[in-house]
């Protein structure tokens, strides 16, 4: 009786969190047909269309080897940037002079366009993987940096005095306090450090690679093959989602777990 009493009460949020996001989907396929119809194959071809491509590339064995190679070049930037990201700026916020100095360096960084670090990685690495992974690297290492530094220099000092004042341990501090605050800034600038590798990975291969999607993505555009395009732009969005709702998601309602 309590269960369905919850149900009841709770049902609004069901539905607005299941059906809600199926009806978003079909409103956006909706929409979608009506820009077919409205401007043409050339310009928007229809859902089946684009679907009918996308079927057709994931049959091709050559494409799965060119989205292996995307993947693993987003994958290599991505780790690297959030390694580097996470360790410095957890050490920057320690230390406030760090902190203080690598401010101007960030700024640098985020106020160079990635176009330009793709221009100066082809120069430096030539038509190789390294630059790809290079401009993946230098574009998300500051989201993640920015993310670790707020994290550590926000931890409350009345939390940790009230623990030191009650002996409690370091290894508890850690689970108790220090993960749990430092991680609700870290994964949220993970998340965007990956939609940004995402989007890094494609144009600096379209510009500077002969092989992964960002090379297809560029054979479809001189060949004005729209469905083919936006059936290689569903694919980049359909891995996107499957790293931050079905890999990182996961971990994250676990470690947040302590707020319910």
């Amino acid at each position: 009786m309590k269960f369905l009493l919850k149900v009841i009460k709770d049902f609004p949020w069901f539905l607005w969190s299941g059906w809600g996001s199926i009806a978003s989907i079909f409103l956006f396929l909706a929409l979608w047909e009506l820009g077919f119809q409205t401007y043409g194959e050339l310009i928007l071809p229809s859902p089946k269309m684009v679907f009918e491509s996308m079927g057709m590339l994931l049959s091709d064995p050559s494409f799965h080897m060119d989205l292996y190679l995307t993947v693993k070049r987003g994958l290599i930037g991505f780790s690297v940037s959030l390694l580097l990201g996470t360790l410095l700026g957890l050490i920057a916020g320690y230390f406030v002079t760090a902190s203080v100095m690598s401010r101007p360096i960030v700024t640098i960084l985020v106020g160079i366009p990635p176009i330009a670090w793709i221009v100066l990685a082809m120069i430096w690495f030539g038509l190789s993987d390294m630059t790809v992974v290079f401009t993946v690297v230098i574009a998300s290492f500051p989201i993640v940096f920015v993310g670790a530094l707020q994290g550590s220099r926000t931890i409350e000092g009345d939390l940790k005095e009230m623990m030191d004042s009650f002996h409690i341990g370091f290894l508890q501090k850690v689970r108790d306090l220090y993960f749990p605050h430092l991680f609700s800034y870290l994964f949220p600038s993970w998340v965007s450090a990956l939609g940004m590798c995402w989007k890094i990975v494609i144009m600096a291969e379209l510009l500077s690679s002969n092989d992964g999607i960002g090379a297809n993505l560029a054979i479809a555009r001189s060949h004005l093959d729209t469905p083919q395009a936006l059936a290689l732009v569903s694919v980049i969005i359909g891995v996107l989602f499957f790293v931050e709702y079905i890999v990182f998601e996961p971990i994250k309602q676990e470690v947040e777990s302590w707020r319910n």
